[in-house]
């Protein structure tokens, strides 16, 4: 079974699911729900720094664990992701985030930031259409992610 559909652009025009997505809506930080709001910033903080972090659409109860790095194709070992892809630089108090990511057989790229005290923000999916090209074609190893639904 392919990791990729065939018409990954349509299949993110059309899906009711992408579609929803594709819109700038409400996000929030999902990990570590059971400790104490200072804790929680800090771990988030650090994940980011590591290159992950688990978020949830809340309209949409949607949850994604997020990894902060490009694409990778050769199987390379990760470090530090770059600015690029988790920048705490970008504007105070907040961090800018983005990741690339194949879900439900489509290349997109997740984007958005973070309030640092808050823990939540605003973020999109946007189809990677550069990537989606490369994937159909080598169907080599890439970022997936685990997509569930929270209604909390």
């Amino acid at each position: 079974m392919p990791r990729v559909v065939p018409d990954q652009n349509s299949k993110f025009t059309n899906e009711e699911f992408f579609r929803k997505l594709s819109r700038e809506c409400e996000i929030k930080y999902t990990g570590f729900r059971d400790r104490p709001h200072e804790e929680r910033q800090a771990r988030f903080q650090n994940a980011c720094r590591d290159g992950r972090s688990e978020i949830a659409f809340v309209a949409t109860g949607t949850n994604l664990s997020l990894q902060f790095f490009p694409a990778n194709l050769h199987g390379d070992q990760r470090q530090v992701p770059s600015r690029e892809y988790v920048d705490f630089e970008r504007e105070t108090g907040k961090v800018h985030l983005k990741a690339p990511m194949i879900l439900n057989g489509v290349c997109v790229m997740w984007r958005g930031w973070i309030d640092l005290q808050r823990l939540d923000g605003m973020g999109f999916l946007e189809y990677d259409d550069e990537r989606a090209q490369v994937t159909h074609t080598d169907r080599k190893p890439h970022n997936h992610v685990r997509v569930g639904l929270c209604w909390g």
